[in-house]
């Protein structure tokens, strides 16, 4: 397998690339071998906290580089990283848990590497939406991924846009907004559309709470919300 490995590294880190690197949503066994390599044969890893990754990497007796890469410097750093890159160094970008891009830095990053013709090379691995989507049992041959619902402005008008959405739509929500957008969308879609909450997923205290949003919503109201919560609603046509 080394032998493998390292023929691998010699052609494809024969220039300056960047490797886009999902991490796990909470176990850390969840990480590929071949991300592991990448982390190992890397110049750096670009973190979005580099406390968190360096769990990973500790974990895994990766040795290697961290930088910070997240929302609040990632416009001031992009074309430094993007010079070192035309230098021929070689990153990895991580985001604390699942993949970078995905309701997390990465996607100027990405960009400005296409545009100057960088090589990007994305790893496959976990996604918390993905995850809660296939467990949830509502359909998932088509769907729409909407990150974390707007704070105040337009949330009303997101969800009243699910009145006519037929697709499975997922959101991201956080413990102490859970309840009051439950409420909401009992209020706006009625008591029987179906939804299904992912919570601390592949982690020790895993849980998956289906049925109506009245029922779910009753459920969180007993039982406090705690921990990282995926929330998917039905399409309005599910039986």
């Amino acid at each position: 397998m080394g032998t493998y490995n390292n023929r691998y590294f010699c052609k494809q880190l024969s220039s300056g690339k960047l490797y886009i690197i999902p991490t796990p949503i909470g176990n850390l066994g969840d990480i590929t071998y071949r991300a592991i390599e990448v982390l190992k044969e890397v110049d750096a890893i670009l973190c979005e906290d580099t406390r968190q990754t360096k769990k990973l990497i500790d974990h895994y007796e990766v040795e290697k580089k961290l930088i910070p890469f997240h929302q609040h410097n990632e416009h001031k750093n992009v074309q430094v990283v993007i010079k070192k890159l035309q230098d021929g160094e070689h990153f990895a970008l991580c985001s604390d848990a699942g993949m970078p891009g995905i309701s997390d830095p990465g996607y100027l990053l990405i960009r400005e590497a296409i545009a100057n013709e960088i090589t990007v090379i994305t790893l496959p691995g976990a996604v918390a939406a993905i995850v809660a989507l296939v467990n949830s049992g509502l359909p998932c041959d088509t769907f729409v991924y909407e990150g974390f619902l707007p704070h105040k402005k337009g949330k009303q008008t997101k969800i009243l846009s699910l009145l006519e959405e037929k697709r499975t739509t997922i959101f991201y929500e956080s413990p102490h907004r859970l309840v009051k957008t439950l409420a909401l969308m009992k209020e706006l879609l009625g008591d029987n559309r179906k939804v299904c909450i992912g919570r601390e997923l592949t982690k020790k205290f895993e849980e998956h709470v289906r049925g109506t949003v009245a029922e779910v919503l009753a459920h969180f109201e007993t039982n406090e919300p705690r921990g990282e919560f995926v929330l998917l609603v039905a399409g309005n046509d599910t039986k």
